[in-house]
């Protein structure tokens, strides 16, 4: 018998990293990685230092300056184009997310509601002389937006809003309230949307405007860091250019909303991430009965189901930041991973926090932090409720939403 050739040699395996247990970074282009890289840094840089102390205090004391920051960077309507903004893939607007939520929810809630909500019904719904006023100072963090959807009485039901606006010869007169807006005491500009005889529309309130109002929502326990207001519309007159007008109807606002729940999806992950991480760091350099408790059965049990959930919440948002970038996302699959994602998240922040033992209530380590700012990504943007209904209407044909 001739001799059999050689077989070649196995190529050498990488060897495991625990921060990146299915080689997930494989997945991502040079220019993913540089996005990512330069929004971790600033993160790094210019909120981790402080968060705990802003925390604590309940107050987000450079708020305007961390918005041009941002702006600075290209991190404000990254996926918008022109304008000033960055024209971004929305996978490298996911990792942004992600790396903004590991420091902080409320800075990622900063960027989310100016870029995915405010920015993005400017740029999807206004008119060309909206957008050039607008767009290019949000973009820069120059101006601060906010989207005022939810009411007093109405959040997951927006249909039933009595915010009204009804036309006074050429103008527009808004009157009403709106609950739970994020940025708005810091805003420029309010995208306010509001019944009127044709149906839902979206106008568009400059600060300063008589009659309209934006005081600060107090005496909060989750996203602290984070400016969360109210918003009062007494008899505010708008020309009749205010009006997005684009935009009628709840396809508007709704359209934002999934826009924005995109960003959740990544961002709920980079709240995990920090969790898991500071608990295997701790894990390992934590001694009881003589030795790490990173080597007791049940630890490495936590830990393990902990990076199993992490990584599979982060390998969906990349699957579905493909399909936003081509063109082929539905509301259900963002659906789909919003109600995965921070539910996991969630779970993930309550197990760390029992490896942490005392010290995970702590603000010496991000775990609470994260946990309670996730109470909020949870019902935020669509409650659990409300996406499980969307699920459950796609799965089957049937719309249990109103009996």
């Amino acid at each position: 018998m001739s001799a059999s050739p050689a077989s070649p040699a196995p190529a050498s395996r990488p060897s495991f990293d625990p921060y990146d247990p299915l080689g997930l970074d494989d997945l991502l282009t040079e220019e993913d990685r540089a996005v990512r890289d330069t929004v971790r840094a600033w993160a790094a840089d210019r909120v981790l230092p402080h968060v705990a102390g802003w925390y604590e205090a309940g107050e987000l004391p450079a708020a305007r300056e961390l918005a041009r920051e941002l702006g600075s960077i290209g991190a404000l309507g990254m996926p918008l184009t022109g304008y000033g903004c960055a024209g971004a893939s929305a996978v490298q607007y996911g990792l942004a997310c992600l790396e903004l939520e590991a420091a902080d929810s409320g800075i990622r809630s900063l960027v989310s509601v100016q870029g995915s909500l405010a920015m993005y019904a400017i740029h999807r719904y206004g008119s060309p002389e909206q957008k050039e006023r607008w767009l290019p100072p949000m973009a820069a963090g120059e101006v601060i937006g906010c989207f005022g959807l939810t009411e007093p009485d109405h959040g997951s039901d927006p249909a039933g809003m009595r915010t009204y606006a009804k036309r006074d010869g050429t103008d527009w007169v808004l009157d009403g309230r709106k609950m739970w807006i994020t940025n708005g005491s810091l805003a420029g500009v309010a995208v306010v949307w509001a019944q009127t005889e044709e149906g839902v529309r979206g106008f568009l309130v400059p600060a300063g405007t008589p009659g309209f109002t934006a005081p600060e929502i107090h005496h909060k326990w989750s996203l602290r860091a984070s400016v969360t207001s109210e918003l009062v519309l007494d008899g505010v007159r708008l020309p009749a250019d205010a009006v997005l007008p684009e935009a009628v109807g709840l396809r508007g606002p709704l359209s934002c909303l999934s826009h924005a729940r995109y960003g959740i999806v990544w961002g709920a992950m980079g709240a995990a991430r920090s969790c898991f991480e500071a608990a295997l760091e701790y894990a390992k350099g934590r001694e009881q009965f003589g030795r790490p408790i990173a080597g007791f059965q049940l630890t490495q049990a936590k830990l393990a189901d902990m990076a199993v959930e992490l990584h599979k919440g982060i390998l969906l948002a990349h699957h579905l930041g493909g399909r936003m970038d081509a063109g082929r996302l539905r509301p259900e699959q963002v659906s789909f991973g919003k109600l995965n994602n921070v539910r996991e998240a969630i779970g993930i922040c309550r197990t760390a926090r029992t490896i942490l033992g005392a010290n995970g209530i702590s603000l010496e380590y991000p775990v609470m932090r994260h946990a309670t700012n996730l109470e909020s990504v949870l019902t935020y943007e669509g409650t659990v409720e409300m996406h499980q209904l969307v699920l459950g209407k796609a799965l089957t044909g049937l719309d249990a939403f109103r009996g």
